[in-house]
């Protein structure tokens, strides 16, 4: 099977860390082939198939060269999306216009058979802050607003929060703010940009301390490990991005219970992989656009998370697309 990567540039790629490559490598080891391209060389003209200029690439086992491409021009070989065994939708975060305007796109392929995970209609559904809310069972004390009188009642309320933006990733834009309301003024009007912005504003969580626990869940199934992220210093970010510390754990009770509820959730609207973010008890983020962490449970417990991922790409496309 032919298997088309959207992802960002290849030579952007951390190979010792990055998700994308591992779940690749996993491919390669089972006999498929890879084709990669980013979301600008996806194209639709009239009359025609969705299709995208793409790069077919062999991994080489090399950390310095780590790949080998057929192809050396960026428009050299097109092909229709259709024709591929499966496309995965890799691309990072912002889900910004573009990212949007590619789920679009990548919709219109699926009409003419393409089998893409995950789902762009699903990619769309699920804004990753916002996709929390529909599980109010599971989550802590939360607020999504435009309005700065909002934000500050639910100050006034819980005392101790953490305010962020919509759109952020890898803990861009997050505020913590205590019960003396320091800057928290400021802080509105940063994100908020005047009430033309929404914010999500949380209740403080002490847990965090404790880590902010990716939970990956596929094809439904919880992975049996999840990293917790620990802040370090005083940072209260735990992001890997933001410099926290990545400790693989057993999932905890309580994160089995989210997931095992969650997750078939997920898998139904054609998430075939969601990081779930919990802190303490509480989901905090459902990740879905391009969740990571694969490596770093691999590499501190032994569990295969790429293989687990392939397994259940293999098994979906072996059973009729939900239309």
């Amino acid at each position: 099977m032919n298997i088309l990567f959207v992802a960002d540039p290849l030579e952007s790629f951390k190979i010792h860390k990055d998700t994308t490559f591992v779940m690749m490598r996993e491919a390669q080891r089972r006999g498929h082939s890879i084709s990669v391209c980013e979301p600008k060389d996806i194209m639709w003209q009239r009359g025609a198939p969705v299709t995208a200029f793409v790069r077919d690439i062999q991994l080489t086992g090399d950390t310095a060269h780590w790949f080998t491409a057929r192809q050396h021009k960026p428009d050299e070989r097109p092909q229709a999306l259709k024709d591929f065994g499966a496309v995965i939708m890799r691309k990072d975060p912002p889900f910004d216009s573009e990212y949007f305007y590619s789920t679009h796109l990548l919709e219109q392929a699926e009409r003419e058979g393409a089998r893409v995970f995950n789902r762009p209609r699903a990619l769309r559904d699920h804004p990753e802050k916002l996709a929390v809310m529909e599980f109010a069972q599971f989550i802590g004390p939360t607020l999504v607003t435009r309005d700065a009188e909002d934000i500050k009642r639910f100050h006034a309320e819980h005392q101790d929060i953490i305010l962020k933006p919509l759109d952020g990733m890898g803990g861009m834009g997050i505020f913590r703010v205590k019960a003396d309301g320091m800057n928290l003024g400021s802080i509105i009007e940063t994100l908020n940009k005047d009430g033309a912005q929404s914010v999500m504003v949380q209740k403080f969580l002490s847990e965090i301390a404790q880590g902010d626990k990716r939970v990956l869940v596929i094809g439904g199934k919880p992975v049996p490990f999840c990293l917790a992220r620990i802040p370090q210093g005083n940072e209260v970010r735990g992001n890997l991005a933001a410099g926290g510390l990545g400790v693989a754990q057993a999932l905890s009770a309580r994160d089995r219970e989210i997931a095992e509820a969650v997750g078939p959730v997920l898998a139904a609207r054609g998430l075939l992989l969601a990081g779930i973010d919990v802190i303490g008890d509480c989901i905090t983020e459902i990740n879905v656009t391009s969740p990571t962490c694969f490596q770093e449970i691999f590499d501190q417990t032994g569990f295969d998370v790429a293989a687990m991922f392939v397994g259940a790409l293999e098994a979906a496309l072996v059973t009729p697309p939900v239309r």
